[in-house]
């Protein structure tokens, strides 16, 4: 969701380095206008206030003259500080006083969107937002794709292929129930596409319950790639059914047909950014309520979305 943002920032002619946790190198892999990718070796919720004024301290030989912070949070700020850039920007956020030089004041009602919050910390602080954010994008290469074809010892045809994304790292709350996935799974099989299941380690054992479910016949890719052969793989897909997580986005920015599942979140939030994506929301009393857990025990805000529906929205 940054993406639009960068994009933003390179048309104005900055060169761009990025300060990321490992993991997301594979993600910015596929944005060719990045210059330089730091590491970034505090894991998230840690404070370690002397391990961010070394790392700070050893930026300062870059000499930046700006510097974004996207996360609210004090610590976030820590680092640009230490390394002595001019201009520190991004939303008060947690009582950044000193920390931030230019400090904005975030409009909630007026920027529902996090991309849009995001797009406005490149613009001047009085500047409006343009009308439309362009939609993020990642860009894969045929070569890209057959070389993790290769690797994982697969073949492309002409195949209608559908993308199961079961997984949300956030937790339980997020994630339409297995069986419903399977139910679909089984119904879109009777109909001749093939199943890919995709996700993280995490997400092994619910995709290994789909895919017995179905008795083998998904291919079940979850754990089994890295982040950026996913995207390679999620890019020759032809739909993707998802919950609100990470590969929602990534199926969005890579331009394929998004059934996006929302329940106990909000897609007045974090919607998926594409023309080509659709949101099925029952949009009940009690959602959403971003909790991790359903706090009232039935998790019917994402229960009650069928297989059938799904099925719907998917061969429309």
């Amino acid at each position: 969701m940054a993406q639009p943002l960068l994009a933003l920032l390179n048309r104005q002619g900055h060169e761009i380095d990025i300060l990321a946790l490992p993991v997301i190198k594979q993600v910015i892999a596929r944005m060719p206008y990045i210059h330089d990718v730091i590491d970034m070796p505090i894991g998230h919720g840690r404070l370690e206030f002397f391990r961010r004024r070394q790392l700070g301290r050893s930026l300062r030989n870059r000499q930046y003259l700006r510097a974004i912070v996207l996360p609210n949070t004090l610590k976030s700020a820590l680092i640009p500080y230490f390394a002595m850039i001019g201009q520190r920007i991004g939303f008060h956020g947690e009582m950044r006083y000193g920390l931030l030089n230019d400090r904005r004041l975030l409009d909630e009602k007026g920027m529902p969107k996090l991309v849009q919050r995001y797009y406005s910390l490149g613009l001047g602080s009085k500047m409006p937002l343009p009308d439309r954010i362009p939609y993020p994008e990642l860009r894969v290469t045929a070569q890209q794709q057959q070389t993790t074809l290769t690797s994982l010892d697969m073949q492309s045809d002409d195949s209608q292929i559908l993308g199961l994304c079961p997984g949300a790292e956030y937790g339980p709350a997020k994630r339409w129930p297995e069986s419903h996935y399977a139910r679909l799974a089984n119904d879109m099989l009777e109909h001749g596409w093939k199943i890919w299941l995709l996700g993280s380690q995490k997400d092994r054992s619910v995709c290994n319950n789909i895919n017995a479910s179905t008795d083998g016949r998904c291919l079940n890719l979850a754990g089994k790639t890295r982040l950026d052969q996913a995207i390679d793989l999620m890019s020759l897909v032809s739909v993707a059914v998802t919950n609100d997580s990470g590969l929602m986005h990534i199926a969005c920015a890579l331009g394929v047909k998004t059934i996006a599942l929302f329940g106990s979140t909000s897609a007045a939030y974090t919607p998926p950014l594409s023309s080509d994506a659709e949101v099925v929301s029952l949009e009940l009393e009690c959602s959403p309520c971003f909790q991790r857990e359903c706090p009232l025990g039935h998790l019917d805000c994402l229960k009650q979305i069928s297989a059938q529906q799904v099925m719907q929205h998917i061969l429309s």
